[in-house]
C-alpha cells in the first residue's frame, strides 16, 4: 500500500506550531512528525528552546556563535520544544530571534508551546518589538495545531 502520509510543510519550507496545555502530547506529535520526515530522507534536529538558547549563548562567549547557529539553520526541520515554559532573558530572546528569522523561508520549524501568540511577548523578555518581528516572519507560513483536554500523564491520578 502506498504511504499517503505527506510532509507538505517541509516541501513548502513552512512551519507548524503545536499549542496546548501540559501533558497533551505536543512533544510526541512533534517527534512523530520529525520521525516521518527522517524516514522520507529529510534532516531533522530536535532541541528544547532553553537548550538551544544555552548552547548558542555558550558559543557566543567562545566566539563560535556563527558555527553553532548554522547547526540550527541547516536541517530541513528544526523542532523547538517547550517554548514558553521557562523565562528567557534578553540574550536568549535575541538568540531565538536569530534562529527563527534566519530559518524564514529556508527551512521548516516545528514549535511546541503552551502559550497563545498574544502572550509571546512574555516569552521574549517582554520585548514587543522583537516579538512582533519574529511573529511576522514565523506566522507568515505556519499551520497552528491546538490541542485541548486533560493531561495524559495525570489521567490515572486525577481519576483515582
Amino acid at each position: 500500500m502506498q504511504n499517503l502520509f505527506r510532509l507538505k510543510f517541509v516541501e513548502d519550507k513552512s512551519n507548524v506550531v503545536i499549542l496546548g496545555g501540559v501533558g497533551l502530547g505536543k512533544t510526541h506529535i512533534a517527534t512523530a512528525l520529525g520521525y516521518q520526515a527522517c524516514l522520507k530522507g529529510h534532516s531533522v534536529l530536535f532541541s528544547t528552546a532553553i537548550d538551544t538558547i544555552n548552547t548558542l549563548t555558550a558559543a557566543q562567549s567562545t566566539r563560535r556563535l556563527k558555527q553553532e547557529l548554522n547547526k540550527y539553520l541547516k536541517p530541513d526541520i528544526l523542532i523547538l520544544d517547550e517554548l514558553g515554559y521557562l523565562p528567557i532573558d534578553k540574550t536568549g530572546a535575541d538568540m531565538l530571534f536569530q534562529v527563527i528569522s534566519h530559518r524564514y523561508e529556508h527551512g521548516s520549524l516545528i514549535i511546541t508551546t503552551n502559550r497563545v501568540f498574544k502572550n509571546w511577548p512574555e516569552i521574549f523578555n517582554n520585548d514587543s518589538t522583537l516579538t512582533s518581528a519574529l511573529l511576522d516572519r514565523f506566522l507568515h507560513h505556519t499551520e497552528t495545531v491546538v490541542i485541548e483536554g486533560k493531561s495524559y500523564r495525570m489521567k490515572d491520578i486525577i481519576e483515582s
